[in-house]
């Protein structure tokens, strides 16, 4: 039965989140069956197998199974995932319980739900991802913090003219208030800048929107093309009042490398009540980005409050 649209968008996904799990073919003098052609064939796909480049080949195994043997796709799934734990365990970079609970929720768009990977007693079994702390070290001054709220408070009540310009002066007080020596907005060869800062010697450009509507893919790639067209060192930071599209990050993330990490209004509300301290959000926000390519995670979830 051919794939509908919604079907064909989830294989996609899911055959990029299988992608490392397993290699395509195993090494001739590896054990054959760690592979994605191993699992193919252990469940009776192995025939579905293209033997193309290692994504298209995944992807296409995982589309033939669903097309015309529906019943063993779980099976096939639950295949890789066994080999894969051990696979990757093998390698010092074991499968995580947020990997199968991300493969989880993509599978439910192929109208799946696979027991065996949602049982609680498997998911306790497999190791967290270590999620960098955000602590609370430098203390700043109650007063201080309650005019940065009042300010943003007020920022929601004045017209969309005077708000840009507005927001852009209230973040430009919180990186002073916070010792990151901001500069204010500037342009270059007819490209705005809307202001920078420096934070472990490292020099972060900014972009500042606060409208209703989330920034979308096409924003963060203009961002990342203005910070890329800077020194190799340069550094980016969206601040988004609204927040970013869902789409929008999952299409930026498939881009390649980022140099730039995002920030919401209401990573920003948690800063001006004093429950985050703006400095330490940033660099824990730029080493999860260092380590997982990830431009855009929320405080609560960087706290493991999630």
């Amino acid at each position: 039965m051919p794939l509908d649209l919604k079907e064909t968008q989830a294989i996609g996904k899911i055959a990029d989140h299988l992608y490392d799990y397993l290699p395509g073919k195993a090494h001739p003098y590896a054990d054959q069956t760690i592979s994605f052609l191993g699992a193919a064939k252990a469940v009776g796909v192995g025939e579905f197998w293209p033997n193309t480049s290692k994504l298209p080949s995944v992807k296409k195994l995982l589309e033939l199974t669903l097309e015309h043997k529906r019943p063993i796709f779980c099976k096939l799934i639950v295949e890789v995932v066994r080999r894969g734990i051990s696979y990757r365990s093998g390698k010092g970079n074991p499968i995580y319980r947020e990997d199968i609970e991300t493969l989880n929720k993509l599978i439910v768009g192929v109208k799946f739900k696979i027991p065996e990977l949602w049982d609680i007693g498997f998911l306790e079994t497999l190791p967290r991802r270590e999620i960098p702390v955000v602590e609370k070290k430098d203390i700043i001054n109650e007063q201080i913090l309650k005019d940065l709220k009042d300010k943003l408070i007020t920022l929601g009540k004045i017209n969309p003219i005077e708000r840009g310009f507005a927001f852009e002066k209230l973040l430009a007080d919180m990186f002073s208030v916070f010792g990151l020596s901001p500069r204010g907005s500037f342009r270059l060869q007819g490209e705005q800048i809307d202001g920078s800062f420096n934070l472990d010697g490292e020099t972060y450009l900014v972009e500042a929107k606060w409208r209703n509507a989330q920034s979308g893919q096409e924003d963060l790639l203009i961002f990342s093309g203005k910070v890329g067209g800077k020194a190799l060192w340069s550094r980016g930071l969206f601040i988004s009042y609204a927040g970013f599209t869902q789409d929008g990050l999952e299409a930026f993330s498939k881009k390649g490398a980022t140099s730039i990490i995002g920030l919401d209004g209401r990573d920003l509300w948690f800063i001006v009540d004093g429950n985050h301290n703006l400095k330490e959000v940033i660099q824990a926000k730029a080493r999860y980005a260092a380590e997982t390519g990830i431009f855009y995670i929320s405080v609560l979830e960087l706290m493991g409050k999630f």
